[in-house]
């Protein structure tokens, strides 16, 4: 795990096409906004989660048929 400190209007750089901004610092609370191309997908790790798991009964459930 990489662990930066960053001010409000910084970037990270994830591979060459992916830019983290950090948009505000409130408190305990970080806004980040993100840039990437369309075709790199990009969730909240929750929303990842459920969409594999979703993914995954799917596929199981065309493979019981």
């Amino acid at each position: 795990m990489l662990v930066l400190n960053r001010k409000k209007g910084e970037r990270v750089v994830i591979g060459n096409s992916v830019f983290v901004t950090v948009l505000e610092v409130r408190g305990d609370r970080v806004k980040l906004g993100f840039e990437g191309p369309g075709e790199v997908p990009i969730h909240r790790a929750e929303l990842a989660f459920r969409l594999a798991a979703e993914e995954e009964n799917a596929d199981h459930l065309s493979c019981v048929g």
